[in-house]
C-alpha cells in the first residue's frame, strides 16, 4: 500500500542521464500532489484539475470513516474538481502541507506515499475548524512531461476540531 523502498533512486549513480531523468520524474510526481493541495487552497479550478487524469478516482472514505461520515467514491476529474471546490468555495478556507513523499516509478506509472496536514476553517466562524493528519496513497500516470493522479486514497491518522461541520 505505501512506498517503503530502502532508497530513493533506482538509477545507478554513475548513469548521469538516467539519474537526471528519474529526478525529473520524481519532481513532477511530487508536483502533482502540490497542485492538488495548492489548487484547493487557492480555489483555483485549473490548477486543481491539472493534478488529475481524466479518469481519476478520489477515495476520501477511509479518512471520513474516522468521524463517522460516509462520502461516496469520487470518479472522474470533472466530478472531483466540481465536488471539492463547490464544497469549500465561499465556505471553507484550507491550507495543505505536504511532506515525507516516497515514490516508486515503473515506466509510465508511479506510486506516491505522502503525509498531508490539512487545516480547514469555516469562513464565517474561524472557531470551527478541522485539522487533519492524513497519509495519502497515490497512483499516478505520465501525461506528456508531467504526471497526473489516477487514484488517490486518503486515510486519517488523527484529527482535531469538527470535521463533520466542515465536510457536512
Amino acid at each position: 500500500m505505501y512506498v517503503t523502498h530502502e532508497r530513493a533512486l533506482t538509477a545507478p549513480a554513475h548513469e548521469t542521464a538516467a539519474v537526471v531523468a528519474e529526478l525529473r520524474d520524481r519532481m513532477e510526481i511530487t508536483d502533482a500532489l502540490y497542485r492538488f493541495g495548492l489548487g484547493q487552497d487557492l480555489k483555483d479550478k485549473e490548477l486543481f484539475a491539472s493534478a488529475f487524469a481524466v479518469d481519476a478516482e478520489l477515495d476520501f472514505r477511509p479518512a471520513a470513516s474516522k468521524w463517522g461520515a460516509e462520502p461516496p467514491l469520487m470518479s472522474g476529474r470533472d466530478t472531483i474538481v466540481t465536488t471539492i471546490l463547490a464544497m469549500f468555495s465561499g465556505r471553507v478556507d484550507t491550507t495543505h502541507q505536504i511532506t515525507n513523499p516516497r515514490i516508486a516509478v515503473d515506466g509510465d506509472t508511479a506510486r506516491l506515499t505522502a503525509l498531508v496536514e490539512a487545516q480547514h476553517l469555516l469562513i464565517t466562524d474561524r472557531g470551527t475548524h478541522a485539522l487533519l493528519k492524513n497519509p495519502y496513497d497515490v497512483d499516478l500516470v505520465r501525461d506528456g512531461d508531467r504526471w497526473v493522479i489516477r487514484r488517490l486514497r486518503i486515510d486519517n491518522t488523527w484529527y482535531t476540531g469538527e470535521p463533520a461541520a466542515i465536510f457536512g
